[in-house]
C-alpha cells in the first residue's frame, strides 16, 4: 500500500482501501459543495471521478468555493476540478464535463457510476438527478446548504426521498417533460426548515456538509450499513445542533 493512504487505515481496512481504486463516482456541481467533495474523494483514492458543471468561476465564488482562485476567474469549474485532482492525486482518473445536466443527457452522464453526489443549487435539478439515478439504479448522496444550515441524506433507487422533501411526494413536472436545463453550483439550496435562499453562503457550511456527503458516499461504496438512507441529517452550525430525522 502506498504511504499516502496509510492514514486511511483504521477508519477503513487495507482491503477496503484497495477497493477504492475500483470505484467510479460522479459529482454533479463543482462549486461550494462539489469542490470540497471532489477534493475529499480524490484524497481518499477513489479510482475515477466524473465532475459535471457548465459554470465558470466568478469573484463572488472566492469566499467559499475551494477550487476558485484569483487566477482562475472565468475558467470552467469542471476543468479546474480536473486540474486540482491531477495536482493532489495523479492516480485518480477524471472526466470533466463542461456542461449542465438536463433531461436529455442526465442518464447517459451518470451511467456506469457506483455513486452519484448531489452538489447542485436548485430543486428542479435535484429532482431530475434523483429521477435519473432511480432509472439507472445508482445510489445518490444528497446535500444542500443555506447560511448556517445544511442537510444530507442517502437516496437509494426507488426511495424518492427528494420528491418527498421538495415536492410533497406529489408528481412533479419532470414526469411531464420538466425543465430542459438546470444549473450546477450550490448557491440557492433550501438546506433546512426555515432557511431562506438569501441566507448567504459562508466558507464553513459547504465544507462541513461536503465532509458529511463524502462520508456517506464512502459508506455506500463500501457497503457499510450505517448510512443515512431514508433519513435526513440536518445541521445547524449556528447553534451546533444536529438531528437525524427518519423519513
Amino acid at each position: 500500500m502506498l504511504e499516502r493512504y496509510e492514514r486511511n487505515i483504521g477508519t477503513i481496512t487495507q482491503e477496503e482501501n484497495e477497493r477504492l481504486k475500483t470505484f467510479q463516482v460522479c459529482v454533479v456541481g463543482c462549486g461550494g459543495l462539489g469542490g470540497h467533495v471532489i477534493e475529499n474523494l480524490a484524497r481518499l483514492g477513489i479510482g475515477h471521478l466524473t465532475v459535471i458543471d457548465g459554470d465558470v468561476f466568478q469573484a463572488s465564488n472566492l469566499n467559499r468555493q475551494i477550487l476558485s482562485t484569483e487566477q482562475n476567474l472565468g475558467q470552467s469549474k469542471a476543468e479546474a476540478a480536473r486540474e486540482r485532482v491531477a495536482q493532489i492525486n495523479s492516480q485518480v482518473g477524471v472526466c470533466a464535463i463542461n456542461g449542465f445536466l438536463n433531461e436529455f443527457n442526465s442518464r447517459e452522464l451518470i451511467r456506469r457510476h457506483h455513486v452519484v453526489v448531489d452538489a447542485l443549487d436548485n430543486i428542479p435539478g435535484r429532482l431530475l438527478l434523483e429521477k435519473a439515478c432511480e432509472e439507472e439504479g445508482i445510489p445518490l448522496v444528497h446535500g444542500a446548504i443555506a447560511g448556517w444550515y445544511g442537510q444530507v441524506a442517502v437516496v437509494m433507487p426507488g426511495d424518492r426521498l427528494l420528491r418527498i422533501l421538495y415536492a410533497g411526494g406529489q408528481e412533479t413536472e419532470l414526469e411531464a417533460g420538466g425543465p430542459e436545463s438546470v444549473a450546477g453550483a450550490e448557491t440557492e439550496a433550501r438546506a433546512s426548515a426555515g432557511a431562506e435562499t438569501d441566507a448567504g453562503n459562508p466558507a464553513f457550511t459547504p465544507a462541513a456538509v461536503a465532509a458529511l456527503e463524502t462520508a456517506e458516499a464512502l459508506k455506500v461504496l463500501l457497503g457499510r450499513p450505517q448510512t443515512l438512507r431514508k433519513k435526513l441529517l440536518t445541521a445547524d452550525l449556528l447553534n451546533q445542533s444536529y438531528e437525524v430525522v427518519e423519513l
